[in-house]
């Protein structure tokens, strides 16, 4: 038997944000008053530490950036070369002038890299998933690489983007301080994901119908934090959302899954914020509780004024942005035409128009789309350009999609710089 229809994402968010704020949902390996003690330090906002990181460029060859870059960073496998990324205590933002031209999909040399502690390494011939909980009709049921191989194969196309991609415009276009890596707008790659479908994993396992969460959780380290253990990453997702669209992937464009990008077994949640999309996935709790983690309590929700005091529901859906394939402070001959490029997406909705401003955003015109507007994914885009004034100026981006969401100017403010969704001014010289 299946089980029964679950809410809508937003009727899960409501019914969540009202146990979560009664105590009644139940706490997922942690100490509850350790998760109290998150949403307290979530609703301070701190300057970030490397604002001043120069969006979108390379590190100056002979730099320390360069040297660390050239060298790797710890806890990482692929080389991370300075042309490439930009590196962010344990994670590496994508150089966003270095997808030019790299097509629709990231190549996994340029996919950014999202790290709370280290890559595992992991021997896929002794990997198994157990999946188990009170949620199922029996006893815990495990699958190894080989038993995911002989289940139908789904492809999808889409992107994987962090919560916080876009944070350090708070503070610099919006003199407003957040806590939190100093992403630009790097922390995004797109891939063609091949796997099999969660929710036929889940049925295989017995899901019952009085199940309501579905709990992945990753094999890298415990993360500990301010001296607390949060353990290892999880964050439940809705049965709604694991029996709809979410993958087990262990392919992206083609190619065995990176150690750096979930090898063996990773979560695809489309259209998702990137925490949901949790990497070396080990075992799923199917729960008939609501869960609470450090991932979706203290650590993404919305903190700051407008919101209550225990945050807004746990983030689901990602937003609306658009970025320039182009290095920041690039300069540009007068008289001469170029052709600008870039991308914009949305996790709302497929993108319809994109618009272009060479001058600062007083006037506006529309950008040739390259691709096909697909939900989860992004478009890629160009305009030409004949710059005659020479000196400073800023070229913007902005997108709308389907659902008639436009990015707006500003985006409002929360204490942890997430989902920053506003145009973005990207400075450039004309000479």
């Amino acid at each position: 038997m299946s089980p029964l229809p679950p809410p809508s994402e937003d009727a899960y968010d409501r019914i969540r944000l009202r146990q979560w704020s009664a105590g009644t949902a139940r706490s997922a390996g942690i100490d509850r008053r350790d998760l109290l003690k998150l949403v307290a330090a979530a609703s301070a906002a701190v300057p970030l530490a490397s604002v001043a990181a120069p969006a979108q460029a390379a590190a100056a060859p002979g730099s320390p950036a360069a040297a660390q870059a050239a060298a790797g960073l710890p806890g990482v496998v692929k080389p991370l070369p300075p042309e490439l990324f930009t590196l962010r205590g344990t994670n590496a933002e994508t150089n966003f002038a270095a997808l030019k031209g790299t097509g629709l999909l990231t190549p996994a040399d340029r996919f950014f890299v999202r790290n709370h502690t280290a890559t595992p390494q992991i021997d896929r011939d002794t990997w198994k998933l157990t999946v188990w909980g009170d949620g199922l009709k029996g006893g815990p049921v495990d699958f190894s690489y080989a038993d995911l191989l002989r289940l139908p194969s789904v492809s999808r196309t889409g992107f994987v983007e962090c919560a916080g991609n876009g944070r350090s415009f708070f503070a610099s276009q919006q003199g407003q301080a957040v806590s939190g890596t100093a992403w630009t707008l790097g922390a995004i790659g797109a891939a063609r994901w091949r796997g099999v479908r969660l929710g036929d994993v889940l049925r295989r396992a017995g899901i019952g119908r009085h199940a309501v969460d579905v709990l992945p959780r990753g094999l890298d380290a415990e993360v500990v934090t301010d001296g607390v253990n949060l353990g290892r990453v999880r964050r439940p997702l809705p049965v709604a959302k694991a029996l709809d669209d979410v993958l087990l992937a262990y392919e992206m464009n083609g190619e065995p899954l990176p150690p750096d990008h979930g090898y063996p077994v990773r979560i695809i949640a489309p259209s998702w914020v990137g925490i949901a999309n949790i990497k070396w996935v080990g075992d799923i709790e199917v729960s008939a509780d609501p869960l609470l983690t450090p991932w979706n309590t203290g650590l993404y929700r919305l903190f700051g004024p407008g919101y209550p005091p225990e945050g807004s529901a746990p983030l689901t859906r990602q937003t609306l942005k658009s970025a320039f394939e182009l290095a920041q402070g690039a300069s540009f001959p007068a008289h001469r035409r170029t052709v600008l490029t870039g991308r914009s997406w949305s996790g709302g909705a497929p993108v319809r128009s994109v618009e272009v401003s060479t001058d600062g955003g007083q006037r506006w015109r529309r950008a040739r789309l390259h691709d096909v507007p697909r939900a989860g994914s992004w478009v890629r885009w160009s305009v030409d350009w004949v710059p005659t004034v020479k000196g400073a100026t800023e070229l913007l981006a902005r997108a709308t999609d389907r659902s008639g969401r436009t990015q707006p100017k500003a985006t409002a403010h929360n204490t942890q710089g997430y989902l920053f969704d506003a145009v973005v001014r990207h400075p450039v010289t004309v000479s």
